[in-house]
């Protein structure tokens, strides 16, 4: 069975793991010696100078990713925002870096195991690559588990070892020796510094590519950007500290020679454990952290088939979603091409070559945001704002080439080779059935020219897959909404007549002024979302709630006269729902996800039936409201709910922040207030979280 959404199982642990992971390998245990060749004691300046400079793209990608959650991650921002050729190269590119990063990984953990046993690296790397490649297939949340496994290993010892290490450095008979292994700070000078924070810069490269598995996050607006955040914490951390013990307890020349410097360093200050407990402890730290990076990276790298596979950029069977809900297929490929790179290649000296790439994406998804904004497309609702826009964005743009022209010509050559691949692959392959041109044709679209229209329906079926935010606070419009219930026949124009009269009562608006506003037939205005259902919107001035205003027309208005809600076009010959929603024009992302709301409410199969049949207002604003956030409660002295006979609304203890909005009494609707007397029978209409709502659930049991 092929299904076509990834399921969404994943929290904010999974993602802090997957980005603390996918940075955490050779960049720690096998690279600090190697740079410290290059620039002396100032190495671990050189890590932090790195970490500072992948903010920019730390902060675009968080934007862009919670605005797109889609799987594909870099792929699909840079596709929709700098159109599909670009998109091309960066699919291709992300994926081959990503594939050669993780094959590295293993390698290197394959080359820790060795310290102990003696194994050949290259087939125990193609094992391991089998192995997570099977876990990826079973399911993210298995493979996520053991993700946050790994990295809960690595990153309690590489505390554990910051700390012991600290403590070592700073020892009264170290401090002068730590002294002396800082001078000279810079061997060869700021130039051969920052040719060392281009060498490291990669090491932060993985933190973006949670991104790609942006599709499969819970509550992506604060579970990305948080797990980032906390990761690149993690990471700065372990990386300068780590780093700069390092060069305080090691001899420098043979630090600037030494493959496994954290192991080497380890034993100068954890000898008072017994042997060899704390070599072991580096090689665990050391084999979890090529561990979870080559296990996310086969996570991450095969979503990018399986989104260009969706856009038909490639074979649409990668884009394939089997019976576990993870793309086999792309999973499949990624697996078959490490174990080719293991087999064929010199992996260390090959991946190098991805760095100037990383980097050149790293500059495409700062100007992606750049276009997504000025864009101006309404449908672009991020939840979480770069900060300090554009001048990050230029910034990071800016620090991205600099750093390119510190790779050196190999990798620059293979920059060009994979880009060059791309645009034919797009030629000759993808151009004929391709049919949209990316955002920044909206930005064209300001000069004077043509914009992708199929954009803006895309971001909006985003919207609705991404749902409400919880300062939305839809289900208090909808418990407030107004319920015209007509039974008999009447006319479009009579019924926006009482709809602006009662929307005028509660905006600074008259009821001509609303009139007209309800009354433009246009496309932008009123749309039809279902059969036989129009919702009619409006955005005005002024600090305002939304508000809802519902109209149930039992004998329907008849279509033919209304323009594009004729039944040629909208599939209905007959209106008997239309749903008036006015909010502030000061909050379009908030107007938008409303929107998208009530649509995915109004889509469910029975909304018709259960609309025509409610047997009151109550019930039909019941259909509007989302299940899980809602309860209606009759009070009972039979059951828990007896607790709030007799009492004030005042005086009751709700859990969380639960609301009351609606007490239905005796066949009449009473508004609550605080010094309402709750009686025996009353139906009580409730909102509040999740958990709240399963609560009071237990008091009807």
């Amino acid at each position: 069975m092929s299904h076509d959404k990834l399921s969404k199982e994943l929290g904010l642990s999974d993602v802090y793991a997957i980005a603390t992971g996918a940075m955490f390998s050779s960049g720690f245990f096998l690279l600090p010696g190697l740079a410290a060749a290059e620039t002396g004691p100032s190495v671990f300046l050189a890590y932090l100078v790195s970490g500072i400079i992948v903010l920019p793209t730390m902060f675009s990608v968080a934007e862009l990713a919670t605005a797109m959650p889609k799987a594909g991650g870099t792929y699909y921002i840079i596709d929709r925002s700098l159109g599909p050729m670009i998109g091309t190269i960066g699919g291709f590119g992300s994926w081959v870096a990503l594939v050669l990063k993780s094959a590295f990984a293993l390698i290197g953990m394959g080359a820790y195991i060795a310290i102990f046993y003696e194994v050949p690296i290259i087939p125990v790397a193609v094992i391991l690559t089998i192995i997570f490649g099977i876990l990826n297939v079973v399911g993210a949340k298995e493979t996520t588990f053991l993700q946050k496994i790994l990295v809960a290993a690595l990153v309690t010892i590489m505390f554990f070892y910051v700390l012991q290490g600290l403590f070592a450095v700073f020892s009264p008979g170290l401090i002068e020796q730590t002294k002396t292994r800082f001078t000279p700070m810079f061997i060869d000078g700021y130039y051969g510094f920052f040719a060392t924070v281009g060498m490291v810069f990669v090491s932060y490269a993985g933190l973006t590519k949670v991104a790609s598995i942006a599709e499969e996050v819970k509550n992506p607006d604060r579970n990305i950007p948080l797990g980032m955040f906390l990761a690149i914490i993690t990471a700065v951390f372990v990386y300068v500290v780590g780093v700069f013990i390092m060069v305080s307890v090691l001899d420098p020349n043979e630090f600037r020679e030494d493959l496994t410097p954290v192991a080497t360093a380890g034993e100068a200050f954890l000898y008072w454990l017994p042997e060899p407990t704390g070599l072991i402890l580096v090689v665990v730290a050391a084999v979890a952290a090529f561990a979870s990076t080559g296990n996310a990276g086969i996570m991450s790298a095969s979503r990018y088939p399986m989104a260009m596979a969706r856009d038909k950029l490639i074979n649409e069977r990668f884009a394939n979603i089997g019976k576990l809900g993870t793309p086999h297929w792309s999973v499949l490929a990624t697996v078959i091409m490490m174990v080719i790179i293991l087999l064929a290649f010199n992996v260390a000296e090959v991946a190098k070559l991805a760095s100037a790439f990383q980097l050149l994406l790293f500059g495409l998804l700062n100007l992606a945001v750049i276009v997504m904004r000025e864009s101006k497309i309404k449908e672009y609702d991020p939840g979480f704002n770069s900060p300090f826009y554009p001048w990050l964005q230029i910034a990071g743009i800016i620090l991205s080439i600099i750093l390119i022209f510190e790779m050196g010509g190999l990798s620059i050559l293979f920059t060009i080779i994979v880009s060059v691949f791309g645009v034919i692959w797009f030629k000759y392959y993808a151009s004929d059935k391709v049919d949209r041109q990316g955002a920044i044709f909206h930005v064209h679209a300001r000069l004077g020219e043509n914009k992708d229209q199929g954009l803006e329906v895309e971001m909006r079926g985003i919207l609705r897959e991404k749902g409400l935010r919880s300062e939305d606070q839809y289900e208090e419009m909808i418990s407030r909404a107004e319920v015209l219930d007509i039974t008999r026949a009447t006319k479009y124009s009579t019924v926006v007549d009482k709809v602006s009269h009662h929307f005028a009562s509660k905006l600074d608006k008259t009821d001509e002024e609303l009139a007209q506003i309800f009354s433009d037939f246009d496309e932008e205005h009123i749309i039809p979302i279902s059969e036989g259902v129009a919702l009619n919107h409006a955005r005005i001035s002024g600090d305002i709630h939304p508000e809802m205003v519902l109209v149930r027309i039992k004998k329907g208005i008849n279509t033919a006269d209304l323009g594009h809600l004729k039944a040629e076009k909208s599939g209905s010959e007959a209106l008997h729902a239309i749903l008036f929603l006015v909010s502030s024009e000061d909050d379009t992302g908030q107007h938008l996800r409303m929107l998208a709301q009530i649509a995915e409410k109004v889509g469910v199969k029975n909304f018709m039936d259960r609309w025509l049949n409610a047997e009151d207002e109550v019930e039909l604003r019941e259909i509007l409201l989302r299940d899980e956030r809602f309860i209606r409660l009759v009070l009972s002295e039979d059951d828990g709910t007896n607790q709030y006979v007799g009492k004030m609304i005042k005086d009751l203890k709700l859990p969380g922040q639960s609301l009351i909005t609606i007490i239905y009494r005796n066949g009449d609707i009473k508004i609550p207030h605080g010094i309402t007397v709750l009686q025996k029978g009353d139906e009580l209409s409730i909102i509040g979280d999740k958990e709240d709502i399963k609560t009071l659930k237990k008091l009807m049991d």
